[in-house]
């Protein structure tokens, strides 16, 4: 390919003329070059299902952790604000990163910057299996987040660069459902390996929770060989550079609202927790105001303001928010919920949520041929569904706590699992689908820092409202947080009703 690549809509690129090349111009007797077009990437199945696993990895990690706290706590002494570090600083990095991960796979390659992020994913990961104390482990997590932050960007670009119609379509709807199985399946394959232990003979007693991150290591050396066998590059023909300031206070922004709301509970809401979140306003105030300066200027700007005009990203996002909110903050209330208030074990509690899973991809499955038939509207029928299933949840725990067991759970959990199943790939195929080939990157970038960002919000306001209340009854607890989130899934529904009814 010599470093080119077709884009639609671009001039052809005369590649190098040989004899072979040459064929006689039929006026003038004289050979002409041929003009050798080279074709679009194309992402062929084995290259989508390679992309997806890239995808399903950092979600699956930054649940998995979840139900490995407790063992994490007792082998390596961590205490509750390390603890919140394990979880904060992974998520911190991977949202804080993730535009600019996107920007740098146009730039740079989506396939060389997959190619980097997977195998820095693997190392990381290795580097927390094997950490010996909590601080080590803290520093590991945050450094595994950048990697996912270069890598997950690159698989909604490259879906959009190279694939078309129905196998874009079709792909979209695959990566979301990827994305909302790869949440659940974290928690579920985070408990069973922590109870499962399976390299306890080589590691020790804390085996367990470091097989959650180890696991991840075979997984990755996998990726690399496909990837680099079956994932097309693609890249922007002329890439901007990289908006420096816009980048800085984009991270500043980010930091300065998710670090104190994740930290502040744990440390006892000191000082800097208050100042961090009066920066806040300021510092994302100060990010739009760069940002729409250098687009007026003609520069191009991490997020450009002209991005966020397309009305299906702005309207999809607005969805993303509160989805991810009550997603994230559910995900990890019912985990310490489950382990803490009814003693289940990890894989019991885990295991909890096979039937959410199951619900999502069955409704993942039906989701495209009833996106066709009616319409966005099936986002606003799932969120119908998952407010009844949450409705039904908090009221079997109101009845039935602390007597609950996993058939009791299950009706609740099923028909939460449904509705989310019927949203969450719907959503980002509106989210995407009028942004340009040329600003997949950064339009993958600013989708799933929208998500991650509502997934972090989740665990910190949520997690906080729910351990807040825990002393006084957990069950009690729980079915306020259900409730809050039964809020946001109502939010998520109205919001629906402003799609546009054809989905792309």
């Amino acid at each position: 390919m010599k470093g080119l690549w077709y884009q639609p809509g671009k001039e052809d690129t005369v590649d190098d003329v040989s004899e072979s090349s040459l064929l006689t111009n039929t006026a003038t007797g004289k050979a002409s070059p041929v003009r050798h077009d080279h074709p679009a990437p194309v992402l062929g199945a084995l290259g989508l299902f390679t992309v997806l696993l890239g995808a399903a990895l950092p979600l699956i990690d930054f649940f998995i952790v979840n139900v490995a706290l407790p063992t994490i706590d007792h082998d390596l002494a961590a205490g509750p604000a390390l603890l919140e570090l394990v979880v904060a600083g992974y998520g911190l990095a991977y949202a804080v990163l993730l535009v600019l991960g996107g920007r740098l796979g146009d730039m740079a390659g989506r396939r060389r910057l997959f190619l980097s992020g997977m195998a820095a994913f693997g190392l990381t990961s290795l580097a927390c299996g094997l950490a010996p104390d909590a601080w080590t482990l803290v520093g590991a997590r945050v450094a595994q987040g950048a990697a996912a932050a270069l890598m997950l960007p690159q698989v909604l670009a490259t879906i959009q660069a190279a694939t078309t119609g129905h196998r874009k379509a079709r792909a979209m709807s695959l990566y979301g459902a990827t994305a909302g199985l790869s949440m659940v399946a974290g928690q579920i394959l985070g408990g069973v390996l922590v109870s499962a232990a399976p390299l306890a003979s080589v590691l020790g007693e804390g085996a367990g929770w470091r097989s959650v991150f180890l696991v991840n290591v075979p997984v990755a050396a996998v990726g690399l060989v496909l990837a680099a066998r079956t994932v097309p590059e693609t890249r922007v023909d002329r890439p901007a550079p990289v908006d420096v300031p816009g980048t800085v206070l984009l991270a500043v922004a980010l930091i300065t609202l998710l670090a104190p709301l994740t930290e502040g509970r744990a440390a006892g809401w000191p000082l800097w927790t208050w100042v961090s979140l009066g920066l806040f306003p300021f510092a994302a105030l100060a990010f739009h105001r760069v940002e729409r300066r250098a687009d007026e200027r003609g520069l191009t700007p991490l997020v450009p303001p002209s991005l966020l005009r397309l009305r299906t990203l702005r309207h999809g996002l607005t969805l993303v928010v509160p989805f991810s909110i009550g997603f994230g903050g559910f995900m990890f209330v019912i985990a310490v919920a489950l382990q803490q208030g009814l003693r289940m074990g990890p894989a019991s509690s885990g295991l909890a949520l096979a039937p959410m899973a199951a619900a999502f991809f069955a409704a993942s499955l039906a989701g495209p041929r009833l996106v066709r038939r009616f319409g966005s509207r099936v986002v606003t029928a799932g969120g119908v569904i998952q407010g009844v299933g949450v409705a039904v949840l908090a009221l079997t725990v109101w009845r039935g706590w602390p007597d609950l067991g996993l058939p009791a759970l299950l009706p609740g959990v099923a028909l939460a699992g449904l509705g989310q199943g019927l949203q969450l790939p719907v959503i980002f195929r509106i989210v995407l689908s009028e942004v340009p080939a040329d600003r997949a990157g950064v339009g993958s970038g600013v989708m799933t820092t929208t998500q991650q960002s509502g997934l972090a919000l989740g665990v910190a306001t949520l997690g906080t409202l729910f351990l807040s209340l825990a002393p006084t009854g957990m069950g009690g607890a729980l079915v306020v947080t259900l409730l809050v989130q039964l809020a946001a899934v109502v939010l998520t529904s109205l919001l629906s009703l402003r799609l546009p009814r054809t989905v792309g």
